[in-house]
């Protein structure tokens, strides 16, 4: 690939598809400014110092610990257990931004200016968008998480992604619709970044094919969901889409339930983590599910192994986030190892094109955008309540799901 100059922000068309998140945005509006300036450091082994940026509180906790669970057993395998790259010590200093984009901003910027050159996380969409235009200004390295928003992919020359974006979400679910047209398509979301995200993913997708695309859009604060199922069935859909999380999705599921949206037409949703299954109870059986991830569904191979050993050696519970946390720290080593220590440039350019094998099968960094080009999966959840287990349906490979690429113009 043609080399470009780093400090050149890449310059991209963001199309209508302007965004969704791995999970609830807390609104925010922090401006993502200057840090002050990083030291270059020097010498052989110099120490990398990453900072991971996280939800380690907040609506999405329990997603930001299968994120950093991940990372830890990724550092390990990827660094065969040394914790050093191309001879460097890799040395983690977590900061908690409970979703918060002002705090996750005022946390990097307090690293920056400490020499930190390299960025990971976030579980948050709010929180990611304003990480990449801070890790452009600062020219480090910025690695985010499982956050979906489609604005990341192609956003400047420093920010690539270990998890995947809406888009793939929404190619994987157009794979269970068959044919689109003249289908009546409703979107059900929170009012969110994540939410509006997800209605002009699936607009852009299946609205392109010829389905009529609406949306019921409930605040992220909501409890009584029921009013907003009640909507969704008085359109009559073809096929409801919901893009939901946080801890109101039990009440969600109950209301959609009860209102009989379930059996009144075809409902697909993404699979969220394992805490999740029970739910759904007897109606799990009701619903079709993509699937980012869930243990076993890259089909048992090595680097799948390692990270389900790896988590579970330090006591945690491989998880829907834990992949996006291993490939950020498998990204991370490989920016060092093949890159430097010390040298963004170096970093990016290593991590540009780059193939390699990950928890959920063959995945490659698009050098043009540096979208994760990574298998997708669809499920069926069997059991109800605590017995519930997801079963793998399909995988989708990675280029029948890839975003649309949003290359540099410069």
């Amino acid at each position: 690939m043609r080399r470009r100059p780093v400090g050149t922000v890449r310059r991209t068309s963001l199309t209508a598809l302007t965004l969704g998140a791995a999970g609830l945005m807390l609104a925010g509006c922090t401006a993502a400014g200057q840090a002050g300036g990083a030291p270059e450091g020097s010498g052989g082994d110099e120490t990398v110092k990453v900072g991971l940026v996280y939800s380690r509180t907040g609506l999405l906790a329990a997603y930001g610990k299968q994120y950093r669970d991940g990372f830890m057993a990724g550092l390990d395998h990827a660094t065969k257990g040394t914790g050093k790259a191309g001879g460097h010590r890799i040395e983690v200093t977590e900061q908690d931004d409970a979703g918060d984009p002002g705090k996750a901003v005022s946390a990097a910027k307090n690293l920056i200016g400490k020499g930190y050159k390299v960025l990971a996380g976030t579980t948050d969409s709010g929180v990611a968008l304003q990480m990449a235009p801070l890790a452009a200004q600062n020219k480090v390295l910025y690695v985010n998480g499982p956050a979906a928003t489609d604005a990341v992919t192609g956003v400047n020359e420093y920010t690539f992604r270990s998890g995947r974006q809406s888009y793939q979400d929404i190619l994987t679910a157009g794979t269970m619709l068959g044919d689109p047209k003249g289908k009546k398509v409703t979107v059900l979301a929170q009012d969110s970044t994540f939410g509006q995200a997800n209605v002009a993913a699936v607009r852009a997708v299946l609205g392109a094919k010829g389905a009529e695309v609406g949306s019921v859009l409930a605040p992220p604060s909501a409890t009584d969901l029921t009013p907003f199922a009640r909507q969704v069935k008085a359109g009559s859909p073809d096929l409801v889409f919901v893009a939901w999380a946080g801890a109101t999705a039990p009440a969600l599921w109950t209301a959609l339930d009860q209102q009989g949206v379930l059996s009144a037409g075809k409902v697909v949703t993404g699979l969220a983590g394992t805490a999740s299954y029970p739910v759904f109870g007897a109606a799990g059986s009701k619903v079709s599910f993509l699937a980012h991830y869930f243990p076993g569904a890259g089909g048992g191979n090595a680097v799948e192994k390692a990270m389900l050993a790896g988590v579970e050696k330090e006591g945690g519970t491989p998880d829907l986030f834990s992949t996006d946390g291993f490939t950020a720290a498998q990204m991370i080593v490989r920016a060092v190892e093949e890159g430097s220590a010390t040298d963004t440039a170096a970093m990016v350019e290593a991590l540009e094109g780059w193939s390699f094998d990950g928890v959920k099968g063959r995945q490659q960094i698009r050098a043009g955008d540096h979208a994760l080009v990574q298998p997708m999966f669809t499920a069926r959840l069997n059991g109800a309540g605590a017995a519930a287990k997801p079963e793998l349906v399909s995988t989708q490979p990675g280029d029948a799901v890839a975003p649309p690429a949003k290359p540099s113009a410069g």
